[in-house]
């Protein structure tokens, strides 16, 4: 859980999201997020292609393709709910993934002692199994952590069943939540620490891309509580205005 003291403002990357709509072959090229050096942090996850999930993907590539963000983040009519949110979940591990692998040379023990979103919020690791109470890490330990974690549930499949009809178990949707909880937080530490490096480096708009996506698929199917999305909440309601949600 976040330590917070309270709402953090003033954002100097609000403008860009609330400004900037890319055109959606920004959206398609490299999968939203490989850009840079398409260097990763863990070797990307793929969708078994006789599953339902690869039928999915293609409709999620054929509707980031019409333009509309809103409308790709929809469940299509007539599919699970579950399903849905298995191939969009590990699209969006990957595009973590792809983000943090570009940053993995500024993002050391040194230059991020700890997992931080600002000064106000902090985050520490647990997994409940091999580590039970949360440890204070550094930033790069947490998101090796973390991606660890995530892939050891992608590959679990009593948890993501591969097989075609195979069932979802019951707390399916709560492992999705703790994913996609966990994952806003590196979007949360990445504006907070290194938007200034990626500034400079001219791929704000990818990233913003990436994070608008994100968001608005955590929103239209309520994956994240709101107190946990406090360190961006200014920037996430910027979103919110533009795309009228």
């Amino acid at each position: 859980m976040p330590r917070s003291i309270d709402r953090l403002r003033g954002f100097p990357f609000s403008l860009f999201i609330c400004l900037y709509h890319p055109p959606m072959s920004a959206l398609l090229e490299l999968e939203c997020c490989l850009f840079w050096n398409q260097r990763t942090f863990r070797p990307k996850k793929s969708t078994p292609s006789g599953s339902k999930g690869a039928q999915l993907r293609k409709h999620i590539d054929a509707t980031l393709g019409s333009g509309n963000l809103r409308e790709a983040v929809r469940l299509p009519p007539g599919e699970d709910l579950y399903e849905w949110l298995a191939v969009n979940t590990v699209d969006f591990f990957n595009q973590v993934n792809l983000l943090y692998g570009t940053l993995s040379e500024f993002c050391t023990a040194e230059n991020c002692p700890t997992m931080s979103a600002g000064p106000k919020y902090e985050y520490r690791w647990a997994d409940g199994v091999q580590i039970k109470k949360p440890i204070e890490v550094s930033a790069p330990k947490y998101v090796e952590y973390l991606m660890g974690w995530i892939e050891a549930q992608l590959d679990d499949e009593s948890i993501f069943p591969q097989r075609l009809g195979a069932p979802f178990p019951s707390n399916f949707k709560d492992v999705v939540k703790t994913i996609f909880k966990r994952l806003f937080r590196v979007y949360a530490h990445i504006y907070h620490s290194h938007f200034q490096k990626i500034v400079s480096l001219k791929e704000e708009a990818h990233l913003n891309t990436c994070f608008k996506h994100f968001i608005l698929f955590t929103y239209e199917f309520g994956l994240i509580d709101k107190k946990e999305l406090a360190p961006l909440q200014e920037l996430i309601d910027s979103i919110m205005v533009s795309y009228q949600v």
